[in-house]
């Protein structure tokens, strides 16, 4: 009875890890065509960034020698002309607007819109992040699932079905570990441009709150 109930639980268990190869097979295979989508995307973004000229000190002193006409329109002007992201633009020119508050408001303000840009930031890494984090257990998951098979056939002598299997195997471990070393790096430059880009917004903050304190 108990060795009726352990080879039926263990074909139960084989039946499902088997069922699981096609789906695994199939993620790693998205995981790896985002990750080289986002690669590319990463490659056009920098060579733009290239192209870009934008000296923070120099934008900084432009918008400090407004300081005493505290004019807006002219402000906006320069935020406008400058090379920044297009959402940092819109937090200054909120920022601006608001001249007409305590301080201590727009203090709060300025720091809650730094804090959006980050979270914007860390949403746009998601993706790569998990990819990068799930994709070598996935692809564990798509060497082991073969090697049962595999195993199987090796006991019964047919070479050719272990080759499949083996194959399988070796090219969903190559997937996953692929996958993840280009969602890392894509990440990784990523998160370096991102955070230098919101330590730009705040110090960019702190000019306009400087320009307009009272």
């Amino acid at each position: 009875m108990t060795a009726s109930v352990s080879s039926t639980f263990s074909s139960g268990m084989h039946a499902i890890s088997q069922s699981l190869l096609v789906p695994v097979m199939v993620v790693l295979t998205i995981f790896f065509l985002y990750a080289l989508l986002n690669l590319g995307i990463l490659m056009a973004e920098y060579y733009k960034r290239r192209k870009v000229n934008f000296n923070l000190n120099k934008f900084v002193n432009q918008l400090l020698s407004l300081k005493n006409k505290k004019d807006s329109n002219e402000i906006i002007g320069i935020i406008e002309a400058g090379n920044i992201p297009k959402t940092h633009k819109e937090a200054l020119k909120t920022l601006i607007n608001s001249s007409n508050v305590s301080d201590e408001f727009r203090e709060s303000l300025a720091l809650k819109m730094v804090e959006d840009e980050s979270l914007l930031a860390s949403k746009k890494l998601e993706k790569t992040d998990i990819i990068a984090k799930i994709s070598p257990a996935v692809g564990l998951m798509g060497t082991l699932i073969p090697l049962g098979p595999g195993l199987t056939a090796l006991g019964a002598g047919n070479i050719q079905d272990l080759a499949q299997h083996l194959t399988m195997a070796f090219d969903a471990a190559v997937l996953g570990m692929a996958a993840a070393a280009i969602a890392f790096l894509t990440s990784k430059i990523r998160r370096r441009w991102y955070e230098e880009e919101i330590s730009d917004l705040e110090t960019l903050m702190d000019t306009i709150l400087e320009i307009y304190k009272c």
